[in-house]
């Protein structure tokens, strides 16, 4: 049999910028980046959608963009702000993914030109995923506003909505052109909201980097008052730890590995269970959780260290278990969360386990009766918790 073999790389580079008052009109940051991104003398528009409820917090912004590209010119602006709905709503409704390709071809952006989305993770991720498959890829910029989007999911390179029924089922793996971190946008959030983000910390951190993981659990208190010094090295930390991970030999999940994903195989499951009334980083932190108890029940992390993951968890105010997390039979939800991981993986079964903090070992398989018992201890030390 005869063939012809083709091999080639291609090489993708984006920065991550930190800033405060990316639309002040003293700060050039944007528009400077724009000028050098230029790769072609025709006329580069910028599109903008943005999550209502930053809107509504931010009740100048539309106004400010506007101003801004007034007089900062290196790309034209489309007049219309698109306001749409940040959370796992966007993502669940293909609606909203037909919606932004619509924009896209009503005001002709073409491959030279940019998206730009504001939001959380979700609508990050939707925008995104509409942006790499409009004419195969239209120049994509993320500003991220929450402590989530900007410390671990808004520096990645996913792009993904939901379908039939599952987290991230459709999606690809395309870099944004740049990220635009701004700290403005976090005074804005909830405490719950606010907290949600630090989960991705406390995983990184596991899994990557113990005097990280040392740090939070002596800034914890800080992190709880929302004292912004601390929260913004957080940020920058988690952020250049993700980074790192993606420049390794897999940025684009070809195998089986997604060391990632510490915490989240029951995370995801949980959030599907409860319609996404638990936010996804309090499903991570309870994944973690469990995931560390399961750690030392199958004879790795040790107790001590176990207890001083559930402690920081439980500090910075995260719940350690959901009563969906149970296992009371075979076919208990989390379990069927399980099997539905190792389908998403398209390959073997990969789960990122501790072996100490700060280093994290992969196993392919998960024993029922250890989940199970590690979700009876944290469900114990839970209603002790409730009880006090």
């Amino acid at each position: 049999m005869e063939y012809l073999q083709q091999s080639f790389s291609v090489r993708f580079e984006y920065k991550t910028f930190f800033t405060s008052g990316l639309f002040e009109l003293s700060n050039t940051g944007f528009n400077d980046f724009i000028a050098a991104d230029s790769t072609s003398a025709s006329i580069k528009k910028i599109l903008f959608v943005v999550d209502q409820d930053v809107l509504k917090a931010n009740p100048k912004l539309a106004d400010q963009i506007r101003r801004y590209f007034s007089i900062h010119k290196a790309a034209q602006l489309i007049p219309e702000i698109i306001a749409m709905p940040g959370g796992e709503l966007i993502k669940n409704d293909e609606g909203f993914f037909s919606r932004v390709l619509q924009i896209i071809n009503q005001y002709n952006i073409d491959r030279h030109s940019y998206v730009a989305a504001i939001g959380g993770g979700s609508i990050l991720d939707m925008v995104g995923y509409a942006a790499a498959v409009a004419h195969r890829g239209v120049k994509h910029i993320r500003i991220p506003t929450t402590v989530l989007s900007q410390n671990d999911s808004g520096v990645g390179v996913k792009n993904s909505i939901n379908y039939f029924g599952k987290k991230n089922f459709l999606g690809t793996f395309v870099p944004p052109v740049a990220v635009f971190n701004d700290d403005q946008f976090l005074l804005t959030l909830s405490d719950r909201d606010y907290r949600s983000g630090i989960a991705e910390a406390i995983k990184v951190s596991l899994i990557k980097d113990a005097a990280f993981f040392e740090w939070l659990e002596a800034n914890a208190d800080a992190l709880v008052a929302r004292d912004m010094p601390t929260m913004k090295y957080l940020i920058k930390r988690c952020a250049e730890l993700h980074l790192n991970h993606i420049a390794g030999l897999d940025p684009f999940e070809k195998g089986s590995s997604r060391p990632l994903d510490f915490g989240h195989w029951s995370a995801h499951k949980l959030e599907q269970l409860t319609n996404f009334k638990v936010l996804h980083g309090e499903a991570v932190a309870m994944g973690i959780a469990l995931d560390t108890v399961y750690s030392n029940l199958s004879g790795r992390i040790s107790v001590d260290e176990a207890n001083r993951v559930v402690n920081l968890i439980k500090k910075i105010g995260f719940e350690i278990t959901h009563p969906l997390l149970e296992v009371t039979g075979d076919d208990s939800p989390i379990l069927i969360g399980l099997q539905e991981f190792r389908e998403h993986l398209g390959g073997e079964l990969t789960i990122m386990l501790l072996e100490r903090i700060g280093v994290g070992i992969e196993v392919h398989e998960m024993d029922a009766q250890l989940i199970k018992k590690a979700g009876e201890i944290l469900k114990n030390e839970h209603a002790a918790l409730s009880a006090v």
